[in-house]
């Protein structure tokens, strides 16, 4: 190549450029001689605010610039392809095994013994739908679900969206936190207290940034290491306790439900879709280059992607099982079914099977402790993206990850102080916690369908009309089986005519907000409340 041209003593031209390349739609055009250094200065900062990942970091999957000039049809599989692919998937997966899950399974298996083993590979194929759109939504736009949210929704939405969407994180990383809390507190012997345990999980922080300097592949390798040592520890459990084979086959091939165990159903359901997960998940895909312009390119990308989260959820979905399967066995229709939680699993696991060549109280702890630090460390990923997006904020990666950290960590330290109290508090705790995260369900659900629907966003990889209706099926469904679980919550909550008034007049907005979300996505469902109060606020500009 040549030397550089001068530089042009005219900067308001390139303002003027910039301005106009920020606007465009187009790519960034690749670097070439006549484009001067503070225009490609611009390009590059404009190119740092759009994307997930910069540039560098991204990585080259084989051959995907190479072979086949347009990528207008999609290359033959491989396997060394499918490899490079893999790892988005599996962090993703992580939400489905963090601390609230498996207190859920735990929970399940103890009280309804085997029979919602069906339920919890249904919400998981459901899960699996969900993730798999946000993937899409990822690779065939170029951009994450919250940055796609700014865009698509005028500002006071937009503000409402991240506030929910943050409120989501921070309930899930307060009982991610405080899992690992506890699982440091069994290993420790009971020496270190809850709060000690909080504090050593919230350096994870400096941990996750240490390792994202060092690559992307890095970090997945470590997330690997965390869900094998998931794995090898409730399979371990799994072995020791020798649960039924036969009653484990008929409680996930014959659906059971009854009124006694309709709790738990909810449970197992509301646990699987994580609000922070789907727009995690829409970022996770973009560190692969891909070219969103080059259809082979994305068919490609789509299908890797799609084997590798199957894959990823049926590890998850089998360490599910493992956990549900031995406290069925161990203490389905016990005396203590009814008190166990995550905070006295491991002592009530360990007077039921003893010791053994390694006691299963640690087994238990070190699987536990794996989880939690695992989604602890997703959660700040996911907590970076949805500032960023929602908000366009230009932060450093440690600056933005250390304010998404604090904002779980601080509340969690007074939680912690506050609730270690008794086990029961904590139980209390993990409810309000649910609920909490429950509410936020419909604010990650319906903007991710409602995008994901668009021809003017995704172009010719928008779904099609049957997919439409499925997705937005499910997506009620988890809205309505997580309502049943506010209102039954509420309905034994709530005291006070004052109390009980703020809760009403919370739900009338809560309401309101969902309605005007569906009106404005356009699906199946939208025309049936397109009421004229809702047309005005879905035709009001940005």
């Amino acid at each position: 190549m040549g030397s550089a041209p001068p530089e042009d003593p005219t900067p308001s031209k390139d303002e003027e450029a910039c301005h106009l390349l920020s606007s465009s739609s187009l790519p960034s055009p690749s670097p070439s001689p006549l484009v001067d250094a503070s225009l490609r200065k611009c390009l590059q900062e404009q190119e740092e605010e759009e994307v997930a990942y910069e540039s560098r970091d991204k990585i080259l999957v084989v051959d995907i610039e190479s072979d086949g000039a347009d990528y207008s049809t999609v290359p033959p599989f491989s396997f060394k392809k499918l490899w490079l692919f893999t790892g988005p998937g599996f962090l993703m997966s992580i939400a489905f095994l963090d601390p609230g899950n498996l207190e859920g399974d735990l929970q399940a298996g103890a009280i309804a013994g085997y029979s919602l083993l069906w339920l919890l590979m249904w919400a998981t194929a459901m899960g699996l739908l969900i993730q798999l759109l946000s993937a899409r939504i990822g690779v065939a736009t170029g951009k994450h679900l919250a940055e796609l949210c700014r865009e698509e929704y005028p500002n006071w939405a937009r503000i409402l969206l991240w506030f929910m969407a943050e409120v989501a994180l921070i309930g899930a990383d307060i009982q991610e936190v405080i899992g690992s809390a506890i699982a440091i507190q069994i290993l420790s012997r009971g020496v270190l207290p809850l709060w000690a345990g909080v504090l050593i999980t919230a350096s994870d922080c400096f941990l996750f940034l240490l390792l994202e300097n060092y690559g992307v592949r890095k970090l997945e390798a470590v997330f690997a290491v965390l869900i094998s040592t998931m794995a090898i520890s409730f399979a371990w459990m799994f072995g020791d306790t020798k649960p039924s084979r036969n009653e484990l086959l008929i409680g996930l091939l014959v659906p059971k439900l009854s009124s006694r165990t309709i709790h738990q159903a909810v449970g197992v359901v509301g646990c699987v879709i994580m609000p922070h997960n789907v727009f995690l998940h829409s970022a996770l895909v973009q560190s692969r280059k891909i070219d969103p312009n080059k259809k082979g390119q994305v068919r490609e990308a789509l299908t890797y992607y799609s084997i590798e989260s199957s894959v990823a959820l049926f590890v998850s979905f089998m360490i599910n099982v493992f956990v549900t399967t031995v406290f069925a066995k161990g203490f389905y229709g016990s005396k203590q079914a009814d008190g166990i939680g995550l905070v006295n699993a491991g002592q009530y696991l360990q007077e039921k099977y003893g010791g053994g060549l390694f006691p299963i109280l640690y087994i238990w702890g070190i699987g536990l402790l794996a989880a939690g630090q695992s989604s602890t460390i997703t959660g700040t990923y996911a907590g970076q993206f949805i500032m960023g997006g929602f908000l366009n904020l230009r932060l450093t990666k440690w600056l933005r990850a250390l304010i998404t950290r604090s904002c779980a960590i601080l509340p969690t330290v007074v939680i912690a102080l506050i609730f270690n109290r008794s086990e029961s508090s904590l139980d209390v705790l993990n409810e309000w916690l649910n609920v909490l995260q429950s509410i936020q369900i419909p604010f990650a659900l319906i903007p991710l369908l409602t995008l994901v629907s668009k021809e003017q966003v995704m172009g010719v990889f928008r779904i099609g009309p049957t997919l439409e209706k499925v997705a937005w099926t499910v997506a009620a469904l988890v809205i309505v089986i997580n309502g049943y679980l506010l209102l039954d919550f509420f309905s034994s909550e709530v005291h006070g005519l004052l109390f009980g008034f703020l809760v009403c007049a919370g739900t009338v907005a809560y309401l309101a907000f969902i309605l005007y979300l569906i009106s404005r996505g356009g699906g199946p469902f939208s025309n049936w409340i397109n009421i004229p109060l809702f047309k005005v606020f879905t035709t009001s500009g940005n």
